[in-house]
């Protein structure tokens, strides 16, 4: 029981500094393991314990690294450019198109698992026309935000990435039998843009709006590269379908398992480096720009490997879950999967991610595993909360958008909490009628 006291307290001292800003997470991950596994007389075999969690989190660091390395070179070479452009030339200035057009925008552009650059490609290509056509931009937000979180499920994407770190289980193994679910999560994306785009399209019927500038169809090659806060002088538009038919090649890669991810992500940087900047200076230059974005992953899924390897040493994630047993109705236990589920909804939007994934989310998983429900079924289940966390003041990415889209966040929650709640109920039906969490296990 003292172990589990001192798990229990060390998870409380975690969430506390991060979700009050006292530490960053980083900081958090790796300090308070540290000071409990001393009180818990680890003494000198912390540092083994350490070393031990890092080496099962290792590969998934080296995953999401060279992955956010391989789409930030996409993006520099200029591979999406053409595809928005596209888009926002098809969608014109009809609602219908226009905003089937701005989910598909954002399916693509939110490949690369980064909400600032997804929200600013967004507002450069689209937002003028929502203006100019009088639409609500809330609408915008709404579309933006649900077509995000379904390609942040990606295995190199922020939630995902904290699921596999935390729970120590294969981002393929995870995420592979989820692309159904996203498949259906996208479609009811779609259909809700067709119907707002119904809807607007009625309302200009009766309320034609005289635009106040000529429409623009196109969108420039300076403005696009500052939306994707990319150096223009590294595009590579003859490269275009080269650089399409190698991501191509690696995604199929990466749906068949072909190889592991990590040797997957690392070969498609080598080469769409030698490919794109065969000179060593511009290679260095590309590396030097995404640096930032690839350590701060990195560092932080690596403190997650220290703090998870100090709870699993020491005792404390095994002594948690029995206490919770004990008090856990054995009828329950089986059906841990779907409550998981329906608890990564408040939970998302309550707490922060490192707080759920890290902190709360090993004690489910271990508690599950006796009933049979598997670390990954734990995993899959939560993530199905992850429209509501969108909407949560915890999350910075929410304030960028409110800020461009010139809307208070208060009236952003009331607008889209029922659409991000009927989201995540698809997301669940989804999910269980198609396996991928079981109702119960066995």
């Amino acid at each position: 029981m003292t172990l589990a006291l001192l798990g229990f307290a060390m998870i409380a001292v975690f969430m506390t500094l991060v979700m009050t800003r006292r530490a960053t997470a980083v900081v958090a991950l790796i300090v308070v393991p540290i000071v409990f596994a001393l009180i818990a007389g680890a003494g000198p075999a912390t540092g083994g314990m350490m070393l031990k969690g890092l080496a099962q989190t290792a590969p998934t660091a080296i995953m999401l690294m060279f992955a956010i390395l391989y789409f930030g070179v996409m993006i520099d070479a200029g591979l999406f450019q053409p595809l928005v452009r596209r888009i926002v030339a098809w969608a014109g200035e009809n609602p219908v198109k226009l905003m089937l057009g701005h989910v598909a925008l954002v399916a693509i552009v939110g490949l690369d698992g980064d909400g600032t650059t997804t929200v600013l490609v967004g507002v450069s290509a689209l937002l003028p026309v929502y203006r100019r056509l009088k639409i609500d931009v809330l609408k915008f937000a709404v579309l933006g935000s649900m077509t995000f979180i379904l390609m942040n499920m990606s295995p190199w994407g922020g939630p995902a990435a904290r699921v596999a770190a935390s729970l120590k289980i294969d981002p393929s193994e995870l995420f592979i039998p989820m692309l159904p679910v996203v498949a259906v999560g996208l479609l009811s994306v779609f259909a809700l843009a067709w119907w707002f785009g119904r809807q607007e399209r009625a309302r200009l019927a009766r309320e034609p709006v005289v635009a106040d500038s000529a429409p623009t169809a196109d969108i420039s090659d300076s403005a696009l590269a500052g939306a994707f806060q990319a150096d223009p002088a590294a595009l590579r538009p003859r490269l275009i379908w080269l650089n399409f038919a190698l991501t191509a090649v690696l995604m199929v890669a990466v749906v068949l398992r072909l190889a592991p991810l990590p040797a997957l992500f690392m070969a498609g940087v080598a080469l769409a480096l030698a490919i794109n900047y065969p000179r060593l200076a511009d290679q260095r230059d590309r590396l030097v720009s995404h640096a930032g974005n690839v350590l701060s992953v990195g560092v932080m899924v690596l403190a997650a490997g220290a703090f998870t390897g100090v709870m699993t040493e020491t005792g404390m994630i095994k002594a948690m879950a029995d206490s919770i047993l004990t008090v856990l109705p054995p009828q329950v236990g089986p059906f841990l999967a779907p409550i998981t589920a329906l608890i990564s909804i408040p939970a998302n939007f309550l707490l922060s991610a490192d707080a759920w994934y890290f902190g709360v989310l090993p004690v489910i998983a271990e508690s599950a595993a006796p009933y049979g429900v598997t670390a990954e079924q734990i995993g899959r289940a939560s993530l199905m909360g992850g429209p509501v966390h969108s909407l949560s003041p915890l999350v910075a990415a929410v304030y960028l958008k409110c800020a461009l889209l010139d809307i208070e966040l208060a009236d952003l929650q009331r607008y889209a909490w029922k659409y991000a709640l009927g989201l995540c109920g698809v997301l669940i039906a989804a999910a269980l009628l198609l396996g991928v969490i079981p109702l119960a296990a066995g």
